[in-house]
């Protein structure tokens, strides 16, 4: 896992396309907030922002 962000980030340096970082981050942040609100009581709240 770790070498494949090493590759992504390669890329991105390389073909200069640095506008994708805050996308793939902000991405990633709704991703791993989803799965960890799966079973709390915080997810009704949390589907209403989608």
């Amino acid at each position: 896992m770790l070498s494949f962000i090493k590759e992504f980030y390669d890329f991105l340096k390389e073909r200069k396309k640095y506008w994708l970082i805050p996308i793939i981050l902000v991405l990633g942040f709704f991703g791993i907030l989803i799965v960890l609100s799966q079973g709390s009581a915080v997810a009704p709240f949390i589907y209403t922002i989608f």
